[in-house]
């Protein structure tokens, strides 16, 4: 079997939007099924708002985030549900020596 340039692009999208640790720590906030707000994120991290909507901007594009605007907050929940194996797996993963 041979590697077809382009086969893998969905899956590599979503690593490289996972591969930012703040957003890999939004997507984890996320995984615990609340939804979250830009504002939340925003405070949390203590970065500008444009920073933050960046990074979700991000993690929108790569499939992993849906939005859902109400009034004039943006609301955000997981879509790719596997991603809460996956940051478990890793969190769970022994320590290297």
């Amino acid at each position: 079997m041979l590697y077809q340039k382009g086969e893998y692009q969905r899956e590599a999208a979503v690593f490289k939007a996972l591969g930012h640790p703040a957003r890999l720590w939004m997507a984890q906030q996320l995984a615990h099924g609340r939804e979250h707000c830009v504002r939340d994120f925003v405070e949390a991290l203590r970065v500008e708002y444009a920073t933050v909507s960046k990074h979700l901007a991000i993690l929108k594009q790569a499939g992993i985030l849906v939005d859902e605007k109400r009034g004039k907050q943006v609301f955000y929940r997981l879509a790719c549900t596997c991603v809460t194996d996956f940051i478990g797996c890793l969190q769970n993963r022994p320590a290297r020596p």
